[in-house]
């Protein structure tokens, strides 16, 4: 049976991931002790015997972890930021584009996406590829997501805040968010998007927009970019690209961010008229956009179904 350790297994998405492994009969779980799971040597000595390590760990952590690795059997997943467009690792999407999935079943060190960046790249990359936008389009993202991506310092403050004292916060207003070298390198993008989060009084959920002016980009249409990304995910479980005729999906008029909770899908919709319009991607950013495409790549790793223990509707 294959051994898993997951180092970081008391924040969000080691939780999550935890969560999401708890009926597994097919893994043999390496647990550390509570006492030493700062010790490097106890780090060591669970990373060193297992067969996969997930690590949910900040940057530095995560490097660190790595190095204390001595064997070259140990499988490494990394949801930091830490190893996302180095060379030597596989980006953990595996709808990224053909080939990803042979990629990350046969890696043994695999990079999991930001929760920001898998929704964009999974709407830019296709209609880059294609030549719909044009590669150096000065492209924005403004990004809505729950509090729950923050860490426990965030949650803590906005679950002892009340809704009307914490609505909505743009943060990362410096414009060099941690997710922008991902974003750009897996899409193709001649320049860095201009990238403008905001956190939400909800525990999770996102909804990624990116608006496009099509007179900065003359191959763009609604029509264009709805059968673009229809045709490039067809096959795929993971992805819905909603229908042009919004009413059939909307609430309301409203767009839910929470419309993707507890599932490993992501939904794309495609909106607006010929002088501008938006395509917008909704995930769970602790399902899709971490712990759910953690176990996504695990699965692959194992050589099992790779929705094994996630819901996608």
């Amino acid at each position: 049976m294959p051994t898993l350790f997951v180092d970081g297994s008391e924040g969000t998405t080691g939780l999550r991931i935890h969560d999401y492994l708890a009926a597994r009969t097919d893994l043999e779980m390496i647990e550390i002790d509570p006492a030493r799971r700062k010790e490097p040597a106890a780090r060591a000595e669970c990373l060193n015997a297992a067969d996969i390590a997930i690590l949910c760990l900040p940057d530095t952590a995560s490097r660190e972890a790595v190095a204390l690795i001595e064997n070259g059997d140990t499988r490494v997943i990394d949801a930091s930021t830490a190893f996302r467009t180095h060379p030597d690792w596989v980006y953990g999407l595996p709808e990224l584009q053909p080939g990803q999935r042979e990629a990350i079943r046969q890696s043994k060190r695999v990079a999991i996406g930001g929760c920001h960046a898998t929704g964009f790249i999974v709407a830019v990359r296709p209609l880059v590829q294609s030549g719909l936008l044009p590669t150096d389009y000065p492209v924005t993202i403004q990004s809505l997501t729950g509090y729950s991506g923050g860490g426990k310092k965030m949650i803590g403050r906005f679950e002892a805040a009340p809704p009307q004292a914490l609505p909505i916060c743009p943060y990362a207003l410096g414009l060099q968010h941690k997710h922008l070298p991902e974003m750009q390198a897996h899409t193709g993008l001649l320049h860095p998007p201009l990238f403008t989060p905001a956190v939400g009084h909800f525990l999770k959920g996102m909804l990624v927009t990116v608006p496009i002016v099509t007179r900065l980009a003359p191959q763009a249409t609604v029509a264009g970019f709805h059968q673009q990304l229809t045709e490039y995910y067809a096959s795929e479980p993971a992805i819905r690209v909603m229908p042009l005729e919004m009413h059939d999906w909307l609430d309301e008029g409203l767009l839910d961010p929470t419309g993707c909770n507890e599932t490993n899908r992501i939904d794309l919709c495609v909106t607006g008229h010929d002088d501008q319009m938006a395509v917008i991607a909704r995930l769970d950013n602790l399902g899709k956009g971490a712990g759910g495409a953690a176990v996504q790549c695990l699965n692959l790793m194992l050589g099992v179904d790779e929705f094994t223990g996630l819901t996608l509707i």
